[in-house]
């Protein structure tokens, strides 16, 4: 979520971490959270919601449609109740095409423009995390952050040797709160699965999920070896000179503090910018979509948050990758399955093969028969294979996916989910870059596509 930040190409700086050989484990665990906590957090969160219920009504016009005004109303309510909800806020507007127009332009503001801690509290966290105030660490600091969004606020700064950097500061005090918050959210989704609809959507699975999410992210060094392993998953492929990603200063980062290289860059959605460099749209699609196979399907380490903050664009060309606080991990055997998956949907059409493959990776936990299930995931994809993503109804592809869901108990892994979300945003900058181009056909694509599947029949 932190944009126009530090980057440096593929190969670090000898001031920059060594790549590591394997993933790196994240830790995933938020601390447990006291009854007294829970009890706190639950009444102010009960009365920031009353006070937000009625503005959301207020904000209303008579016909009941969603306006702008009753979209700010949602998402001060969301920011004031804090970090925790800040995040859910940030998922409605990553989440393109499937929320009002109107509510995801008013929750991006969560992305990066949250109003930032006072410069006290940030000192305060770097003198705890590494042992000094910024006038001793830094040649230079500057109080007022760049960005800004739940977890962590970016502040511009000046190494003594000179190179310009960005420090991304924990907010202080954040860890208990958002236990709290969640031990909240998980009585609320034990609630919620007394209910058929409840249960089918997993309400605890996906807090729980929520949760992990939340508790890596709120350790930098998460992020900086997430950041390294997608660097070493695109090491030697033709990528690895197309992409660049942020390289850490481990002397300056800590769980609470990460430290990276300044370069100046644009949103890859800026778009009259970007055509003014004389940057080439299709190329830039199709380096995002490429780096983005290549790192989920060969790698094990795929960017998870590809909105346009996230997604930059430098002046010779290459595409900047930011914020790896959200990230997926496949491991060997997930990779070889989504490869024959993509292999059995996209060029063999043998949706029977796809169907035991969903049931190997543990998606599917009432099976039907083979030829059944075969049949509905043919009516499935057919449609989109036909139009594309951006094409279709969200409405109905939901009615669709809820459907399937209910018929086979559908439990789709965070990292799919991530997948399929990543995919609808190369999808959106496709359209603003590149709206002719058409992936399927792209030589590149097809021969990176069919590699992949080599590779799983050689398996």
């Amino acid at each position: 979520m932190i944009r126009d930040t530090c980057v440096k190409a593929m190969t670090p700086a000898p001031s920059a971490s060594p790549l590591p050989v394997a993933a790196t484990e994240i830790d995933s665990r938020l601390p447990a959270s006291s009854a007294l906590t829970q009890v706190r957090r639950a009444t102010v969160t009960g009365a920031h919601l009353t006070r937000g219920v009625a503005e959301f009504i207020v904000g209303l016009p008579a016909g009941g449609a969603m306006s702008s005004r009753a979209a700010r109303e949602v998402r001060d309510v969301f920011e004031r109740l804090g970090p925790t909800y800040v995040k859910l806020g940030q998922l409605i507007a990553s989440s393109p095409g499937v929320f009002t127009p109107a509510l995801s332009r008013e929750f991006e503001t969560l992305l990066d423009r949250v109003a930032p801690a006072p410069i006290s509290e940030v000192e305060a966290v770097l003198t705890a995390a590494l042992g000094a105030p910024s006038s001793q660490l830094f040649a230079a600091f500057d109080p007022v952050p760049i960005a800004s969004a739940s977890i962590a606020q970016v502040h511009r700064a000046t190494l003594h040797t000179g190179e310009q950097v960005v420090v991304k500061v924990q907010r202080p005090g954040i860890v208990p709160r958002l236990a709290a918050d969640v031990a909240l959210l998980d009585h609320l989704a034990r609630l919620a699965e007394l209910s058929p609809y409840g249960r089918m959507l997993s309400a605890r699975d996906v807090v729980d999920d929520f949760a992990a999410g939340l508790g890596a992210e709120v350790d930098f060094g998460n992020e900086a070896a997430a950041m390294r392993d997608f660097v070493a998953g695109l090491a030697g492929t033709d990528q690895a000179d197309r992409v660049r990603v942020p390289v850490v200063f481990d002397q300056f980062t800590t769980a609470e503090v990460l430290t990276m290289e300044y370069v100046d860059a644009v949103r890859i959605d800026d778009i009259a910018t970007v055509r003014a460099a004389g940057h080439d749209g299709v190329a830039l699609v199709r380096t995002l979509l490429m780096s983005f196979m290549e790192s989920a399907f060969r790698g094990g380490v795929f960017h998870g948050d590809l909105h346009a903050g996230n997604v930059l664009v430098d002046a010779d060309g290459r595409l900047v990758l930011l914020d790896f606080g959200i990230v997926g991990r496949f491991t060997p055997r997930t990779r070889r399955l989504l490869r024959r998956l993509v292999g059995d949907l996209m060029v063999r059409k043998d949706f029977e093969s796809a169907g035991r493959t969903l049931v190997a990776m543990g998606a599917v936990r009432n099976p039907s028969s083979t030829s059944a299930g075969a049949g509905d995931l043919r009516s499935f994809t057919t449609p989109m294979a036909r139009t594309g993503l951006a094409s279709m109804s969200y409405t109905d592809l939901g009615r669709q996916l809820a459907a399937l869901a209910k018929a086979y108990d559908l439990r789709l892994p965070r990292e799919l989910v991530l997948v399929g979300k990543q995919l609808l945003y190369v999808e959106k900058y496709m359209k603003l870059l590149a709206p002719r181009w058409r992936a399927i056909t792209d030589r590149e694509v097809f021969g990176l596509m069919s590699e992949l599947i080599t590779e799983d029949n050689r398996a």
